[in-house]
């Protein structure tokens, strides 16, 4: 039988509150930091421009593709994927890596290098502070009933199976905080800058592999210059683009529409 808690206010003074506002200055602190610490980047190659909207207008030719007639989409889609002079084909040969083309360039690997200590570096010092102070604190409670399977989550540094799984202990507020941050940096920062540490450690492990997108693109998230998402599409990524689109069944999602369409105006006319 989970056993009920009740919870000294100077917890609540001498531990929650103090570790959620040291969380938020650390993550403002954190923003500020990196930008003194980002390098002036040098102005944008028009090629890599020109590849990175080729492969924004196809990728949405691809989201689109059912909203349009099957004629219109073969010929844009010819207009991209043509072997011959399409805008996505890439000769054989000619594609890089753009893991390759990224250490190739001094700047970017040192940009990287900066990002992920501005992150590894506080976070550290942070866990460390939390866990030799805080440690084997039951710092909240959640006001409605979970599961077991949150027990791990919300009660890291307690082994009590007889406690409420509603109990939050403070080293678990810690890795709430820090994954949960998100909605109020992007108040404080702006949308553009919010950025949770979840992302960033997907980025540190994959070089910026970003799934949905079906290619690599190292993307300088804190960069107010939209261009600096583009240092890395390249011929690589041309080519998987290339490919997606050659992939995509065309289904017309608007059968007969102008025919209804034409016939609603007729009866709207008629009827006035």
């Amino acid at each position: 039988m989970a056993e009920d808690l009740v919870l000294d206010t100077a917890i609540r003074d001498w531990v929650l509150i103090p570790l959620s506002v040291v969380m938020v200055l650390i993550g403002v602190l954190r923003y500020f930091v990196s930008k003194l610490m980002r390098s002036s980047s040098p102005s944008p190659d028009p090629k890599i421009i020109k590849e990175g909207q080729v492969v924004v207008r196809a990728r949405n030719l691809r989201a689109a593709a059912n909203f349009i007639p099957a004629k219109s989409f073969r010929a844009r889609k010819a207009y991209f994927s043509n072997e011959e002079n399409g805008l996505l084909f890439v000769p054989k040969g000619q594609a890089q890596n753009p893991q390759a083309q990224m250490f190739s360039d001094p700047n970017m690997a040192m940009d990287m290098m900066k990002k992920n200590l501005s992150m590894i570096i506080p976070q550290t010092l942070t866990f460390a502070w939390v866990n030799f102070f805080f440690s084997g604190f039951v710092a909240a409670k959640i006001p409605f009933p979970l599961t077991q399977r949150f027990r791990s989550m919300l009660q890291n540094g307690i082994d009590l199976s007889t406690v409420d799984v509603s109990y939050v202990s403070s080293r678990s507020w810690y890795f709430l905080n820090l994954f949960g941050l998100r909605g109020l940096f992007s108040l404080i920062l702006g949308e553009e800058n919010a950025m949770d540490d979840t992302q960033k450690m997907m980025q540190m492990g994959g070089f910026g592999f970003d799934p949905s997108k079906s290619q690599f693109t190292w993307r300088v998230v804190e960069d107010d210059d939209w261009v600096s998402s583009l240092k890395v599409v390249g011929d690589w990524s041309l080519g998987a683009e290339k490919d997606s689109l050659d992939i995509v069944q065309h289904d017309w999602a608007l059968p007969k529409f102008e025919q209804r369409a034409e016939a609603v105006l007729r009866k709207l006319v008629s009827d006035h």
